[in-house]
């Protein structure tokens, strides 16, 4: 544990309340909220509507991704909040090692929830011949080590400008204001609502689906709350927004790119609502969010809170 910041070493002291400051975050949650209720219910609506997978409606499913980072911006614009605490800081060498643990995280969960469920038979591995990007003269498992050396560099990189519409309404706005409005569980509540937010296409068929929509439902719910939690520390211990980028980045081009499309058929063991994979996202917030630290809103900056631990 000795190369993660110094805010999850620390027993973190607890902020006085301040109820001015509170009640200023609840004011700009509500206008959060708001937009982005009426961005996504417009996006999700079209998407719906086509009834297509999201891969079929790329534009749509951008500006869905940009519809919380939108909505931090005009509340922000709306309170005159600035956006300095937003934050874009690296934060240093403590910052980049949790930037790395970022980018090794999704593929040490693929690589052992997918290569567990292949190897028992649970699901079944199998890498399309790629025709279209000239690998399909080559075996199948040198298409896979293609495959995911693209998507850990090129479609990670790609899946950065997306990803980072997200993470700058859900852990550069969404959670450091529920910490700030006092309320009970911040990360918990924040990687719920993220959760939710997605359900809709879950339930339509047209995304993270498994062989029942309801089990799916339910399994994507912890996913999603597993890796909000691992998100919402990176993002609070450091001061940093940027390792929480990196990690939703490299989640998607890696799970989705790589181990997905190497996967022949839905299963309820793997994918975003596979038991395996939400069991390895759980135990990932268990390692790092299991104990108290605090909550900087820049790095090197004093914690402005305490964020309770797992284990408490």
């Amino acid at each position: 544990m000795s190369d993660l910041p110094d805010a999850s070493l620390s027993t973190p002291t607890a902020a006085a309340p301040d109820p001015a400051r509170a009640d200023a975050a609840r004011k700009g949650l509500l206008v959060f909220f708001a937009i982005v209720a009426l961005g996504t219910g417009v996006f999700q609506g079209l998407i719906l509507r086509s009834g297509k997978p999201l891969g079929e409606n790329p534009w749509l499913v951008y500006a869905l991704m940009w519809t919380p980072g939108i909505a931090s911006i005009v509340a922000r614009l709306v309170f005159r909040e600035g956006f300095r605490d937003v934050s874009f800081r690296v934060g240093g060498a403590s910052g980049w090692k949790v930037i790395g643990l970022g980018w090794v995280l999704p593929p040490a969960i693929g690589c052992i929830a997918y290569g567990l469920a292949w190897a028992t038979g649970l699901a079944r591995f199998e890498i399309p011949a790629l025709a279209g990007v000239g690998l399909s003269g080559f075996a199948p498992p040198v298409r896979f080590a293609i495959l995911f050396a693209l998507s850990m560099t090129l479609v990670s990189f790609l899946s950065f400008f997306s990803a980072v519409g997200e993470e700058i309404g859900w852990r550069g706005y969404l959670l450091t204001r529920l910490v700030e409005a006092e309320v009970p569980r911040p990360v918990l509540l924040s990687g719920l609502v993220w959760a939710v937010w997605h359900l809709p296409l879950v339930v339509s068929g047209q995304y993270a689906v498994g062989p029942s929509r309801v089990l799916s439902a339910v399994v994507f719910v912890l996913t999603v709350v597993g890796i909000g939690y691992v998100a919402g520390w990176m993002r609070l211990a450091t001061g940093s927004l940027w390792p929480a980028v990196v990690f939703h980045a490299v989640w998607n081009a890696v799970i989705q790119g790589t181990f997905d499309t190497s996967t022949k058929e839905p299963s309820i063991w793997v994918g975003e609502a596979g038991i395996f994979v939400a069991a390895l996202a759980l135990a990932a917030a268990w390692l790092l969010a299991r104990k108290p630290y605090g909550a900087r809103l820049a790095p090197r900056e004093e914690p402005f809170a305490t964020i309770p631990g797992l284990a408490g």
